[in-house]
């Protein structure tokens, strides 16, 4: 049956050259990101300071370009530069003085994040760590347990990055607002290969960035604020955007806006969200639930594919539980993984994880037999000691 999803791989240079398997951690650079940064410097050597019209609003457009992909309501998504800066904002929005002061988080977590809420504890955050028994999956039941009438914040990923673990997003909202506690979803690793209704879930907060399955590069990430709290909540992490009068430049306190905009603080990163738009475009016509079909059925040949040679796989084999990446640890991983990347396969290690191959919306069924294949030659021309 034909693939309709591979009319796309044109608009990917590098997939002319490479087999790209690494779209959970650098999506590929679509062909329109050249065109974008040219109009955003000709913009700026043509218009000057009058280029700011155009600036201005393209982080409210950009947010709106994403928060259509996980049907969030117009006008609740701002911009950021990463996720650990979301993180902080939303942080920003609570006090850690009270007896609510609990922060429920999972030992997979994206350790960038880790750092950040276990930083929390100097202003009074109470950090309760879920751990992983098989360094695959979260304890549901623990993790639902942990989240009590004395939790704040549950912030969580939607899909762990290491094994591509689905969390029950879902059970983990439903506790945490049964109890009175705000849950953070991080959809990094999910947005664009795994459909997200962020209205459906009813959850708090949503963020994540666009460089991975969003093929929009770095430099870019987003907040979703359920619009009742959008409405009320006061960030302390603010600046200037977030002001009701940005351009009249007010001495004092500051007077918050509407959201978007009452969520973001300083400058944006402007050419980052130029170079956002394409990537995020093709993904919105490829269609997530389209994209999540295939790559179930691919990350499903790779674990098969893997089984056959009796490697180990840090992934979920439930379709309905993996993400979009499938973990294989095979003898000598790492430098497996740094031949692979000699040879054209481009793929990542992680510790406790083994390489990871992630097939994307572009990418053909042959080159899941052509990266595995490649991995078999590494392998077969090490010693025999190995």
């Amino acid at each position: 049956m034909p693939d309709s999803l591979l009319r796309y791989r044109p608009e990917f240079p590098i997939l002319e050259k490479t087999v790209y398997m690494i779209s959970n951690s650098l999506g590929a650079m679509p062909r329109g990101v050249f065109d974008a940064l040219h109009d955003y410097a000709e913009g700026w050597a043509t218009r000057g300071v009058r280029a700011w019209d155009d600036w201005w609003p393209l982080a409210a457009e950009v947010g709106d370009q994403i928060g259509a992909l996980m049907n969030a309501p117009p006008g609740s998504v701002s911009v950021h530069q990463n996720v650990t800066l979301c993180q902080a904002v939303v942080a920003s929005c609570f006090d850690f003085g009270g007896r609510r002061n609990k922060v429920v988080y999972s030992d997979m977590n994206f350790p960038s994040v880790m750092y950040f809420w276990e930083a929390q504890r100097a202003r009074g955050a109470r950090v309760h760590m879920v751990k992983t028994d098989d360094g695959i999956t979260v304890p549901l039941e623990r993790m639902l347990a942990a989240i009590d009438e004395e939790t704040l914040l549950v912030p969580m990923s939607h899909v762990i990055f290491r094994s591509a673990y689905i969390q029950d997003a879902q059970a983990i909202v439903e506790k945490a607002h049964r109890v009175g506690a705000h849950v953070l979803l991080d959809t990094f690793q999910s947005l664009g290969t795994v459909p997200v209704d962020v209205q459906k879930l009813d959850v708090d907060f949503t963020t994540g960035g666009v460089l991975k399955w969003l093929c929009g590069g770095p430099g870019v990430a987003y907040l979703y604020v359920r619009p009742d709290l959008g409405a009320r909540l006061e960030p302390r992490l603010t600046g200037w955007m977030a002001h009701q009068e940005p351009f009249a430049f007010e001495v004092g306190a500051q007077r918050y806006t509407t959201p978007p905009y009452r969520f973001m603080n300083g400058t944006p990163n402007v050419p980052a969200l130029y170079a956002a738009r394409p990537g995020l475009k093709i993904v919105a016509e490829a269609g997530v639930e389209r994209i999540r079909e295939k790559s179930q059925r691919q990350t499903a040949r790779l674990v098969a594919l893997a089984d056959a040679r009796g490697w180990r796989v840090n992934t979920p084999r439930e379709p309905e539980r993996r993400g979009g990446t499938v973990s294989l640890d095979m003898p000598g991983s790492k430098e497996v993984c740094a031949e692979l990347l000699q040879r054209g396969v481009l793929v990542d290690w992680r510790p406790r994880a083994g390489v990871r191959f992630a097939p994307h919306f572009y990418t053909r069924d042959d080159e899941l037999e052509r990266a595995i294949a490649v991995a078999d030659e590494i392998l077969s021309a090490r010693p025999a000691a190995d």
